[in-house]
């Protein structure tokens, strides 16, 4: 197997519970529950009408020119995956586009995430497919390679691993570790209730804001 040509196996899917757990978590919730880390660059933003992104990673690393190994994965992914392509973070050439993401759609798939630019925005704004994408060309790529498949990537700041959770709302995409997800999500409930909370005390007129002052004054902050 050469380094550049490399298609790696597939982690096992998870179990529908645990996505069907993860799906309603807000985005913003999932990164504050994982200490504020593992939120993807908001430059990499939605591109589609609307709908909640979740499902595992199958990870793509392709040169800023080339979706060879995109179309691969289009072929290789399972239903329910997530196409996550670290694609250079350039806005030169699109490496996905209408084509890409209906045959994408007609086969299960749940949605992209690329670190680079798609095209057909009229297409892929109309329709259900979630597509977040770094931003636009109407430059299309080559098809020679090199690429690889099921290879740790870096999206947007964050490092991707084939299997892992990624979940993607109107705020951006966040990226949830596989083995860490039971928790993340018994931690993010968690923090649900307390904003929930929050809410209806501001509702009700009883919500307590002393901790601003105190905070600004163990700062030294002349109040």
């Amino acid at each position: 197997m050469t380094i550049g040509f490399r298609i790696l196996p597939s982690p096992a899917l998870p179990a529908q519970e645990l996505l069907d757990a993860l799906r309603p978590l807000a985005s913003a919730n999932l990164s504050d529950s994982m200490n504020f880390t593992h939120a993807v660059s908001g430059a990499i933003r939605a591109m589609h009408r609307g709908g909640v992104l979740c499902g595992p990673a199958l990870t793509v690393r392709v040169p800023p020119n080339d979706n060879l190994m995109v179309h691969k994965a289009v072929d290789v992914a399972r239903a329910g995956e997530v196409i996550v392509v670290e694609a250079g973070g350039s806005l030169d050439v699109s490496v996905v586009g209408g084509i890409v993401t209906a045959y994408a759609a007609s086969r299960g798939i749940a949605g992209f995430v690329i670190d680079g630019a798609i095209r057909d925005l009229a297409e892929i704004g109309a329709g259900a497919l979630p597509v977040y994408a770094r931003g636009t060309s109407p430059r299309g790529p080559r098809k020679e390679g090199p690429g690889e498949i099921n290879v740790a990537i870096d999206i947007g700041g964050v490092v991707v691993q084939a299997g892992d959770l990624v979940v993607g709302d109107q705020d951006g995409v966040v990226i949830v570790p596989r083995a860490e997800a039971e928790g993340v999500i018994q931690r993010t409930l968690a923090l649900a209730q307390r904003e929930q909370d929050v809410m209806q005390r501001i509702a009700q007129r009883t919500l307590d804001r002393s901790w601003v002052d105190q905070t600004l004054k163990a700062k030294g902050c002349s109040l």
